[in-house]
């Protein structure tokens, strides 16, 4: 291993964002910096809602312009979403957004063929209406995948665009609902069953492999001095996130916080029970034969929305005000589906609260503290729910990604699961990302070593529970029925 420090570029796409980060990679350094950041705003178009993806390749350029000198270009974004390629390598319109209402109602009908049981037995994926699956049984008789010679998710697509080199990357293929966790390889009974065609897919790539060099159009485009390869990460943001949680010992729990909160354990093989695919447990896969074995949670989306619905910027005054409300007074199931389109967010909690016959709360600080509170205790049971499912304990739980700089929702978590909850690294999907890119340019070592560098490196906040558990039993209880 060379002792001069690498650079590395993230490119991490979120459902709202998008950025380009720069990390540089040493024995006993690791830091990233924003080289670009741009917004990710979906647009509802007459036929539904689409990704601006032009907009984010844009983006990607101008942030790739002002990286400077790199060894080496990652990319992650969010999963389950694809772009259509014709015969020519052409676009076939923008992707859908997984939020469109075409997949409304898809799943049933796809169980008549493949009952959900046998589905999950098969995939190990858990039901959400926007899974892969799901949009390719949506869009069966649309002309677009009539006409598509390849189908590449989206990271995918970005390094097609940068490279001219086409792969499927593994960790967001396995959340497409198609691959086989235990096989790490596509379910090739469950395509053929639903009448999939496996042969839009791109080779499969595993997180290290080459992708590509920069064409020399995009180096002319961004100033860069090729060669600068290409490498497949951990492309879905969450095995991203996971890689780079700075355990020091085996039995943690995570929750990778941000729009989404997945929250679960790190296995080295799938649960496909019964009982696990009635808890609603997904097992995705991670980098060196691992599996994200999480439950999806709504997330920080509840906050978002109700934020733009008040038409505030700024969340810091709001969680000040929010830690002054007495906590627990209304809390809502924040798995609940209700939830999940955009627009007249704290409406809708308001009308869980009065379902349940709890306090209604009324201004922005009370709603803020009743979404915190529920996020709390859907980690909570996310967390125990995968500890009794999959026979591993947990010590301590890490929260990653965005979320780790909200300290009420941190202390909260730590209250509500009776574990310390260690918080940080914010950036931890870019960090995985660049340590995916370092270790295959031998900057770092196994995975182990990547996790040791981070809690060596990372600033990190440890909250240790406290108060009556037996409030948030009661809470979970109201939510329950």
């Amino acid at each position: 291993m060379s002792d001069r420090t690498k650079a590395f570029a993230a490119v991490d796409l979120g459902a709202s964002s998008g950025r380009v980060m720069v990390g540089h990679v040493g024995p006993d350094t690791l830091h990233v910096s924003v080289a670009h950041r741009f917004p990710n705003r979906p647009v509802r178009l007459p036929e539904g809602l689409r990704w601006d993806i032009l907009g984010l390749y844009a983006g990607v350029l101008d942030g790739l312009r002002a990286a400077g000198r790199v060894d080496s270009v990652g990319i992650d974004s969010w999963a389950v979403d694809y772009g259509l390629l014709d015969a020519d390598g052409a676009l076939l319109g923008n992707p859908v957004h997984y939020r469109d209402s075409r997949t409304e109602g898809v799943a049933e009908k796809v169980w008549t063929t493949v009952p959900a049981a046998e589905l999950y037995a098969a995939t190990g994926i858990q039901y959400a209406p926007f899974n892969t699956l799901y949009q390719l049984a949506a869009a069966r008789e649309a002309r677009q995948l009539a006409c598509a010679e390849r189908l590449l998710m989206i990271p995918d697509l970005i390094s097609y665009w940068l490279t001219g080199e086409q792969g499927t990357e593994l960790t967001n293929a396995s959340t497409t609902q198609l691959v086989d966790p235990r096989t790490r390889d596509w379910s090739y009974d469950t395509a053929a069953r639903l009448g999939i065609d496996l042969e839009l897919f791109a080779p499969l790539r595993q997180p290290g492999d080459p992708a590509g060099l920069l064409r020399p159009e995009v180096l002319d485009e961004t100033g860069l001095q090729g060669p600068v390869p290409v490498t497949a990460v951990g492309s879905h943001d969450t095995a991203s996130a996971v890689a780079a949680v700075p355990a020091t010992t085996r039995n943690f729990a995570y929750i990778c916080t941000g729009t989404w909160s997945l929250a679960g354990l790190e296995l080295e093989a799938p649960v496909l029970t019964e009982a696990s695919r009635a808890a609603n447990f997904t097992n995705e896969l991670g980098i060196d034969g691992t599996v994200r074995y999480l439950r999806n949670i709504m997330g920080l989306w509840l906050l978002q929305e109700c934020m733009r619905d008040w038409g505030l910027a700024d969340v810091v005054p709001l969680l000040r005000e929010a830690a002054r409300v007495p906590g627990l007074r209304a809390v809502v199931d924040a798995a609940e589906p209700a939830f999940l389109a955009p627009g007249g967010m704290p409406r809708r909690i308001q009308a869980a609260c009065r379902a349940t016959g709890q306090p209604v709360p009324e201004t922005p600080a009370e709603i803020t503290r009743c979404v915190l509170d529920s996020l709390a205790l859907a980690h909570r049971k996310a967390i125990e729910d995968a500890q009794r499912l999959s026979g591993r304990s947990a010590d301590v739980v890490h929260v990653v990604g965005g979320g780790a700089r909200n300290e009420l929702l941190c202390r909260l978590t730590a209250d509500a699961c009776g574990l310390p909850v260690v918080a940080g690294p914010a950036e931890s999907a870019a960090l995985g990302n660049v340590l995916v890119q370092a270790r295959a340019h031998r900057a770092v070592g196994d995975l182990a070593s990547m996790r040791g560098l981070l809690a060596r490196t990372q600033p990190l906040t440890t909250y240790e529970p406290r108060g009556d558990r037996a409030e948030w039993d009661a809470a979970a209880r109201r939510i329950a029925g």
